[in-house]
């Protein structure tokens, strides 16, 4: 649930959604969630001063407190 969430607002944000890649790695009380993008997009999923990037993050931690869930947002270049 918490990967579609990432994966749907990634894709909305990117001029190549094809491009958008999400994987998950789950422990027991966290969640990894690591989001690649194309090199071009890189500055549009983080944002100025990394507002974007912040407001995924607030997005999903807000959904993930609702699953009693840590998650954290990896962006890996």
């Amino acid at each position: 649930m918490l990967k579609e969430l990432i994966e749907y607002m990634a894709r909305a944000l990117v001029d190549q959604p094809e491009q958008v890649r999400v994987s998950e790695i789950e422990g027991e009380q966290t969640s990894v969630i690591e989001l690649r993008v194309a090199k071009e997009d890189l500055g549009k999923v983080i944002g100025k001063q990394g507002r974007t990037a912040r407001a995924m993050r607030t997005i999903l931690s807000a959904a993930s407190t609702k699953i009693r869930k840590r998650a954290v947002l990896e962006i890996i270049e």
